[in-house]
This record gives structure tokens, sequence and C-alpha cells, in this order.
């Protein structure tokens, strides 16, 4: 045989075996790339090129971010990495709302390649416990949704909801300063959550055009994927390109729901109301939204819409799969027969659904699979829990290996508390209060320079930190 024909059977034959190896990667990678998708184009095979595995995602708050964590919990978990947790006292959050610090990481899940649950975020403080090259993302949602949702959600907790008459959010919109108290515990949930989950300065007034445009810069410089809740999909392609990964790693489904009868539609003009309210919010929402689309633009819009078509049809074979050849039914908590699958409610008069898994579902399913359809609808806390199992019992395991005196230099003691939410029981978490919370000069911790997610040189404008006390 000569050597012509010998190289092409070997290049035949391995040609098999990665079509055997990458069959539905393969087949969505070939579609997208005919459609000239920049990314695929300068990276013909991507299987190749490794993923990038260090990532720091700010959990906002009622914004799709559960359903964004249990796809990076998962992520974790596939590929064998440490995903930062909370120190038991402060259950499922870092110590919310108070602004994170690394004391607030388990031990146990450190040094960590992921974080990803709730925290006030730090940029100092994350700088130093992530590794240099992380890339940071997060999430918005849009304003009048976001805060009816909110208002919703923590009507018997927040105190600045709690006062309103008959609970109404016309009411409350009517006249907001009537019944917010900056000071107050839990008011984080009644103004600009999401500036103050960014580490900002909730209480800024609206007429200080100079921080506003800083704190834009300065998110802009940290964060290399902002993702817009209403345009899920588009982002989690944004995501994929930006971390060279798989489809598979970003399938999901939509977790943390309310019932219909728990939603409130927004009559006319409230929603102008609420985004004057939450004017720092509303600012941060249309500069991202707009950056967002610029991204997409560039990709080329046939190309998203041709991944999002293929990552939808690959999300619904999988949950058909899980569920027994159709697609899951909402189910409210009690009727949830699986404990480790109830989603936490927050009162009586707020309904958050979920799912159950068909009772025949170890038919033909090997344990892996199972556990995947598991993970892949279990709710934020007690995924929390079992992570921690997991990951603990690894670290005693490598600690049994290790030298002596050896350990992470963020393992120390930490004093805290509960977290908010849980304190109705509890009473009042000690130390500032978290209402407004001013803002500082970041200064790097030692050994943090040098790190390549996207922290520039300071510009000349009005400087705002991420970081606050």
């Amino acid at each position: 045989m000569s050597q012509k024909k010998i190289f092409l059977v070997v290049i035949a034959i391995s040609t098999v075996s990665l079509l055997l190896h990458h069959g539905g990667h393969l087949s969505w990678t070939m579609e997208a790339f005919h459609l000239g998708c920049p990314a695929l184009r300068s990276h013909p095979a991507p299987w190749l090129k490794p993923k990038h595995t260090n990532v720091a995602f700010l959990k906002t708050h009622k914004t799709a971010s559960t359903t964004m964590q249990n796809l990076l919990f998962r992520f974790g978990e596939c590929n064998n990495l440490t995903v930062a947790l909370p120190v038991q006292a402060c259950s499922h959050q870092f110590c919310y709302p108070r602004s994170f610090t690394s004391h607030f990481v388990h031990p146990h899940t450190l040094p960590p390649n992921i974080v990803t649950s709730h925290m006030r975020f730090n940029k100092a403080e994350v700088r130093r416990l992530m590794p240099n090259d992380t890339i940071y993302i997060t999430i918005l949602r849009e304003p009048a949704s976001m805060f009816e949702s909110l208002f919703s959600y923590y009507n018997q907790y927040c105190q600045s909801f709690k006062r309103v008459p008959n609970g109404s959010l016309e009411a409350f919109l009517e006249e907001p300063w009537r019944y917010y108290r900056p000071d107050e515990k839990d008011s984080m949930y009644a103004r600009n959550t999401l500036t103050f989950d960014l580490g900002g300065d909730k209480d800024r007034p609206a007429t200080d055009v100079a921080y506003a445009r800083g704190f834009l810069a300065e998110v802009d410089r940290v964060f290399s994927l902002v993702m817009i809740a209403e345009y899920f999909d588009e982002s989690l392609v944004l995501l994929r390109h930006l971390l060279s990964w798989d489809l598979d790693d970003i399938l999901y489904v939509k977790l943390n729901m309310r019932t219909p009868s728990s939603k409130r539609s927004l009559t006319p003009g409230l929603p102008s109301k609420i985004r004057a309210w939450n004017s720092l919010d509303a600012r941060l929402y249309n500069h991202f939204n707009a950056s967002l689309w610029r991204q997409l633009s560039t990709l080329g819009p046939a190309c998203v819409a041709r991944e999002v078509k293929l990552l939808q049809r690959a999300q619904e074979r999988l949950v058909k799969s899980c569920f027994g050849g159709q697609m899951p039914l909402l189910r409210s908590a009690a009727q949830i027969k699986n404990k480790d699958l109830r989603p936490w409610q927050p009162s009586g008069k707020v309904d958050i659904v979920g799912y159950d898994l068909p009772v025949n579902l170890s038919r033909g399913f090997s344990s892996q699979a199972q556990e995947l359809c598991l993970k892949l609808i279990m709710p934020e806390v007690q995924y929390t829990r079992v992570l921690l199992r997991t990951q603990s019992l690894r670290y005693r395991r490598g600690y049994q290996q290790r030298p002596a005196q050896q350990s992470h230099p963020l393992q120390q003691p930490v004093r805290t508390a509960p977290p908010r939410h849980l304190q109705a029981q509890r009473g009042k978490l000690p130390g500032p209060a978290s209402g407004t919370g001013s803002t500082s000069t970041w200064k790097p911790a030692a050994g943090t320079q040098g790190r390549t997610a996207k922290f520039g040189p300071k510009s000349s404008q009005t400087q705002v930190s991420l970081t606050q006390k």
C-alpha cells in the first residue's frame, strides 16, 4: 500500500474516532462553524483548547442567578474543581449583606477555582481569594421586573416593605421615603439592590452623576461579562466563547421561580417610578444591556441565533431524558416528595416552585446519569450542603497526605453571624448597619498585583471602589 493510501486510512480512522468521542459537541460546533462564527473560525477544534476553570460569578438577587449558580456548581463537580463555599455560620451565603471577606470561606473549600454564592462584592478580598487568571462575571435584570420580584419575595423580611399598608407596591412607590429607612436591617432589598450587591452606595443621590459614571466604569473594568437575565441564552453563548466551554457545560433548568399567583402585574406608570427610585440600578442595566448586544453583534447575529437554537435543543433532550421523555411539570414545595428537591419558601405569601424526578428514573439509568438529573434541579440550599460535604471529604483525604503545618494562607478563624434572611427567629446581626455603607478607595492586598481578569489601569475620571467596609 502506498504511503498516500496509508495516510488517508489513518486520517479516516482518526476522524471516525473523533466523531464517536465528540459526537454531539462536534455536530453543534460544525453547524456554528458553517455560519462563520468569529471565535470558531479562529479555533476550528475548540475542544482541544483548554477550558477556563477559574471563575468568579457575583450572584445578584432575583436575576436568574440561582440557575447560573447551579450551572457553575455542576461544572465544578464534573471537572473536579474546588468551589468556594461559606463557613457554616454564614449558612449558604457569604454572610450577606456584610461586605465579603475571605474569612467567610470554609477552609475545606480552599484554594478555590470557582466562587458563586451570594455576597456583597469586595474586589480586594475576592482577588485575594481567587487565582490570578480568574474571569469575573455577573448578571443583571430589568429594574422594574426585578423590583416587583424583590417586593414580593422579601415582603416579610424587609421592614421597608413590611410597614406598607396591605403590602401595596403602588403605595410604596407613591411615597417611598415614608417607608424606607436607609440604615435599617435588610434595606438593601428596597433600593438599588444590584448596586449594593456590586459593592456600591445604594443611597447615592441620582443627581451625583460623577459617582454613577465612576461606578459604571469600575464595574466595566472588573467584570469581563455582565449577563442579562432577559437574554439568558444569548448571555450563555457569550459565556461559552469567553471560557472556551462546550455545549454540555452550559445546559440548565430554570430554578427558584414563583408561581403566577405570586407575581404582580405592573400597572402603567409603575415601571418608570421603579426606575426613578432605583436610578443607579437603571443606569447599570441600560449600560450593560447595550454592552451585551454590542458583544453579540461582534459575534454575529446568525451565529448567536444558531447557537441559541442548538443550546435549546440539547437542553430539551437532556430534560426529557431525566423526566421520562416529557418536559417536567413545576410543583409546589408541598408536592415534591424528595426533600432534597424542595425549594426554600421565603414566606407563606410567596410560593417558590421546583421539580420532582420520576419514581422510575433508575430504570435504564446509570448512577452517574441519575446524579446529573438530580443535581440539575437541586435547589441552592441543598446543593450547597451536598457540595460542602463532598469537598470536605476530599479535603480530609488530602489532609492526611500533607506535610505537617501545611495549610492555605486564608485559613484563619472567623467570627461571624447568621445571614439576614434567617434572623426572624435569631435576632440582629452585630456590627455596623447594612443600609448605606460608605465607599472607600481600593488598595490591593499584598501579592495581588498582576491579575489578568480585566483589572485595567485607573482612569482620570471619578473613581469608585467596589470595596466597602
